[in-house]
């Protein structure tokens, strides 16, 4: 019951893959495409696109919204990830787009990388959604975890000046400067991350991050992350927000989960007024203790299943069409 209520709201795409990325013109801040959606988990990144897993808990990027009561089942809704819900994160390899065998060059879980590298997802089609593995320099004087970093290039370079064990992440596309964000330790079977973090494993199991845990009632992520769906897991984590100066509205279409304005969701079609023809389109997180939606056929829906609900989250809920 929960996860048909979840893929009521948020579409089946959604529920099969979230993805995070930035827009074609590498501005991780703009519109997500492409694979995106962590992210528009596409999405969750302005680093690059970032697909997630189908677990409605937060999937590979994907968001548990429990919400509707009893939503139709929206067979082939956007979903905001590029990622595909088919594919196991604990496989250890992706093939080549290109037929040239396998991309995934390291274990990101192992960092089997020569002394001096580090394992480290990044494009290796010129994108820009992370979608392989590949040992890059270990840069001389390593930032931690919570550092700023700096990376070459771009988001999706996968070299960047952070230590071994995270990844340069919410980069500003512009100064190419971000914020040093921890791998997920344990295995694809049990993650593990520090309290207060939430393991998400997008884009195929390439993209492997202890994000911050977040309220998407009171969006308090820093800087220009936005606080959406967990992919994999129960809860919310702070994702880069590719909505772009041109869309995220309410009402918007989007197909990757960080694809709409902090503060917005992907949803489903079926339950955002005039949306019919898009993938999928923006609505609102709301505060079940002060239900207010902006479209008048929307009503405030709990985002979790009753008797499922994290603690922290038993006032989060989402705005849609009731069904």
């Amino acid at each position: 019951m929960k996860r048909h209520i979840l893929s009521t709201i948020l579409g089946a795409a959604a529920l099969t893959m979230f993805t995070v990325g930035c827009d074609s013109d590498d501005d991780p801040m703009s519109s997500a495409s492409g694979d995106g959606g962590e992210t528009g988990e596409s999405g969750e990144d302005p680093t690059g696109n970032e697909s997630s897993n189908p677990d409605p808990s937060g999937t590979t990027d994907a968001p548990d919204p429990s919400g509707t009561t009893d939503a139709p089942d929206p067979t082939g809704d956007p979903d905001t990830d590029t990622s595909d819900d088919t594919d196991d994160p604990t496989q250890g390899f992706i093939e080549d787009p290109d037929g040239g065998g396998v991309a995934v060059e390291c274990d990101v879980w192992e960092d089997d990388c020569p002394d001096g590298e580090k394992c480290m997802p990044w494009a290796n089609d010129g994108g820009n959604s992370w979608n392989a593995t590949r040992c890059s320099p270990l840069d001389e004087n390593p930032g931690q975890i919570g550092d700023s970093c700096m990376v070459e290039g771009s988001g999706v370079s996968g070299i960047d000046s952070c230590d071994s064990r995270s990844m340069c992440y919410y980069v500003d596309s512009e100064t190419n400067e971000g914020v040093c964000v921890g791998f997920c330790d344990g295995s694809p079977q049990a993650p593990t991350c520090d309290t207060g973090f939430i393991c998400t494993i997008v884009n195929d199991g390439v993209l492997t991050l202890c994000r911050a845990e977040c309220d998407p009632i009171l969006q308090d992520c820093e800087g220009s992350a936005a606080c959406l769906p967990a992919t994999g897991a129960e809860g919310f984590t702070c994702i880069i927000d590719a909505s772009g100066e041109d869309g995220g509205g309410i009402g918007d279409p989007c197909e990757f989960i960080n694809a709409c304005d902090p503060g917005n969701y992907c949803a489903n079609a079926a339950v955002v007024p005039d949306c019919a023809g898009a993938t999928g389109c923006c609505s609102e997180f709301c505060d079940l203790d002060d239900p207010m939606c902006t479209p008048a056929e929307q009503e405030c829906i709990p985002w979790f299943e009753e008797g499922a609900t994290p603690p922290g989250y038993e006032s989060v809920g989402a705005c849609a069409i009731p069904v």
